[in-house]
């Protein structure tokens, strides 16, 4: 009998924590949640998500949400007929970082940005297997997220494409990997051309055909940044050249990615698009969780079709890609700078198609740090191309 995991969950009331917590309360003989972390903007929530799940410790990065936190865990704990319930609070901006580093057996790190760094490092470097969902760890600081990895098996993908390919190299060796292929929706605006891109609204381009994300991620994927960002994960979560790593769009969202071999074959996860079965292998890594989520259905007829991405209307892979080859610096470069951008869009400051062209200008403009950086040399990059991004975007 696999034996019962605790789970630390960071960003827990976003999309990533509440599906992670119906994979929890699901399979409560699999998983026992310890802690949990948010930011606080809704403490009701999280309260409310600590009560159901039984967790002792809450992180809180909001100080000012403390109080709120704790009055709401101790109305919903009272309501639940909870009476010897009680919480312990970590505050402030490490507050997540601080329960990552505590010892449990796997830390679900869902928070959303670039901050979510600090925790994965806070993870490994307490030796905890990481379930990572937080791309922008690995996009922001891979370099130092593979020196801080003490074994080869600490970091569990989440994201689907990254657990797909991570499910098809059990079929072959590393050494018998040719390319890895990532597969991409599209998105809502797949078939157009970069004329017709530049009326498009927030309300439009949040409007995912597949997926229910958050306006961000929803946006990154409008862009096709998303695979882009995908693309300098799989570099380094794999070990795989950036020249090795393709992007095909696949409309349909079951082929969830691809790993081609030496031999010309060609091994892919196909599952319905549904985020709780890579979560729930996430956590129980290398187990499988059984019932996560309903498999295909083959009694159906059904097609599943491929196409290349169209790098002339979404430009944003190749320029990771060429991110990855630059310097260690650059891919952070690029996210901060698409953080900016996608937060103008959403606010009416500039049109869609100027995203990509910001992130494009900020990474031409950003000076080659090398390939060995410290951390304070990815925050000031980050910190610069904020900055700058800004100042394009009349945003300063």
């Amino acid at each position: 009998m696999t034996a019962r995991r605790d789970v630390v969950l960071l960003g827990s009331t976003g999309s990533i924590g509440r599906q992670a917590e119906d994979v929890v309360l699901r399979a409560p003989d699999r998983f026992r949640v310890t802690g949990i972390a948010a930011g606080g903007a809704d403490p009701d929530a999280v309260a409310a998500q600590a009560v159901r799940l039984g967790a002792t410790a809450v992180a809180v990065a909001d100080p000012a949400a403390a109080g709120t936190v704790f009055a709401a865990y101790t109305r919903h704990a009272a309501e639940a007929g909870l009476r010897q319930a009680g919480i312990e609070l970590l505050t402030g901006p490490e507050a997540a970082a601080q329960l990552a580093a505590r010892p449990t057996d796997v830390v679900l790190n869902g928070i959303t940005g670039a901050v979510g760094l600090g925790a994965t490092l806070a993870a490994l470097g307490a030796g905890n297997t990481l379930a990572l969902a937080n791309k922008e760890s690995l996009v922001v600081g891979g370099a130092l997220v593979r020196a801080a990895q003490q074994r080869p098996d600490q970091i569990v993908p989440v994201d689907s494409e990254h657990s797909a390919i991570a499910q098809a190299l059990r079929g072959g060796r590393r050494d018998e990997v040719a390319r890895l292929v990532l597969t991409a929706s599209g998105g809502p605006f797949r078939g157009r051309r970069a004329a017709e891109l530049a009326a498009v609204t927030p309300e439009q381009a949040l409007a995912h055909p597949t997926w229910r994300m958050g306006p961000v991620v929803s946006i990154n994927s409008a862009t096709l940044v998303n695979k882009g960002l995908e693309l300098i994960e799989a570099h380094w979560l794999f070990d795989v050249p950036a020249e090795r790593i393709d992007v095909v769009v696949h409309p349909q969202s079951v082929v969830h990615s691809m790993v081609e071999f030496t031999d010309g074959s060609t091994l892919v996860q196909a599952s319905p698009p549904d985020m709780r079965l890579p979560i729930a292998l996430g956590l129980g890594w290398p187990d499988r969780v059984p019932g996560a989520v309903p498999g295909c259905d083959w009694t159906r007829a059904a097609a599943w079709t491929f196409e290349p991405v169209d790098d002339g209307t979404f430009p944003a892979v190749e320029l990771a890609r060429s991110a990855v080859a630059a310097s260690a610096t650059h891919p952070a470069v690029l996210n901060a700078a698409n953080e900016v951008a996608v937060a103008a869009f959403l606010a009416g400051g500039c049109g869609f198609p100027a995203i990509v062209q910001t992130v494009e200008r900020v990474l031409g403009e950003h000076a080659d740090a090398g390939r060995h950086t410290t951390l304070d040399q990815v925050l000031a990059a980050q910190q610069w191309a904020h900055a700058r991004a800004q100042e394009l975007l009349g945003r300063a």
